[in-house]
């Protein structure tokens, strides 16, 4: 049975991972490994500290489908919804661009809960804290090498972290990239942002009319959601928690700055926003360093393959667009690529 590596425990991994299971002509093993300590890469939900059933999105929001896609992913869109891991979003987002015919969804029981469906649904072995430093060729096999723990070989690998992370790779790999993939991976840019999250105690009020909004006259705070709001959860004995997502020219310029600092920054220029707002219970800072991709890979059509013989390719947002859809149709490629080769 072949081995299959896919490298990435974020909305495109697991999507390829379920889409392998469900249409590879063949059974294969399955294992997803990825460096964070639990799955969803920017589709992060992070849980309070002092209550875990207090949950906050540290990163997409919201998922907006276009007329085109909610044609060509429709599929995708109905199992969510009958499952009730979509919604759609009622609550008012201040601020919020609309185009004619787009629909808007939220998960209520956190974005992140969209990526564990889809791993379950793969049946693949997931491990965490698995950062993959060196890709090798041994005897048409790829051996992966991470940070901790022995080597392991597999017979093909998908990669679908951040092209930055794809390009520090070490051993053969490093090599077989071609000169024009080299430059393709190279053309990926992204943005920069922090996002803050605040849990607090059972019982705070929060009184604004809004359960979102987008800020524009702020140089630190972009957008601010309160998230159990967002996704229509009103609980007597789970506090609200709200996040706060910065300005890109904010996350770039203090990119390199301790988050400590940076989560103090926030609160300053939120209290300007929100005058009166309780403290805390508890709080997560995200640095997200590859936050959403502003230039995709050229010509890359959803996928790039790197090597034949065995199968290596890369998959994710830099080789489409930087949203659920966009993740869609990178996975869709990469699982048209492997059975057009293996």
């Amino acid at each position: 049975m072949a081995r299959v590596l896919i490298v990435g425990a974020g909305l495109t991994g697991s999507l390829c991972a379920a889409l392998i299971r469900k249409e590879l002509p063949r059974p294969v093993h399955l294992a997803v490994w990825d460096e964070a300590g639990d799955s969803g890469g920017r589709m992060t939900t992070a849980r309070s500290p002092c209550n875990p059933q207090s949950t906050v999105d540290l990163g997409a929001q919201y998922i907006t489908c276009t007329p085109h896609y909610a044609k060509q992913h429709q599929s995708f869109y109905v199992d969510l919804l009958a499952l009730g891991i979509l919604k759609p979003l009622t609550s008012p987002i201040e601020g919020m661009m609309m185009k004619e015919g787009d629909c808007n969804f939220v998960a209520p029981q956190g974005v992140s809960s969209i990526i564990k469906h889809y791993l379950d649904e793969s049946g693949a072995d997931v491990y965490f804290r698995h950062c993959v430093t060196q890709i090798n060729l041994r005897n048409d096999k790829w051996e992966v090498s991470k940070d901790k723990g022995p080597p392991e070989l597999f017979d093909i690998v998908v990669l679908t972290m951040p092209v930055p992370q794809i390009l520090q790779l070490q051993g053969d790999v490093a090599n077989l990239i071609s000169k024009c993939q080299r430059q393709q991976l190279e053309s990926v840019s992204y943005s920069s942002r922090y996002a803050l999250g605040l849990f607090y105690e059972a019982g705070t009020k929060i009184d604004v009319p809004w359960a979102g909004q987008y800020i524009t006259s702020n140089p630190c705070i972009r957008f601010i959601s309160i998230d159990n709001k967002k996704r229509n959860i009103e609980s007597s004995e789970i506090g609200p928690s709200l996040v706060v997502h910065t300005t890109v020219p904010f996350g770039v310029s203090h990119l390199e700055h301790s988050t400590e600092a940076v989560q103090e920054l926030i609160f300053q220029h939120l209290e300007g926003i929100l005058p009166g707002l309780p403290r805390p219970v508890a709080t997560i800072c995200q640095k997200w360093r590859h936050s959403q991709v502003t230039n995709a890979a050229v010509n890359s059509h959803g996928q790039l393959t790197l090597h034949l013989k065995p199968f290596l390719v890369c998959g994710g947002d830099a080789f489409t667009q930087s949203n659920f859809d966009g993740c869609i149709t990178s996975a869709r490629c990469v699982l048209e690529a492997l059975k057009n080769h293996v």
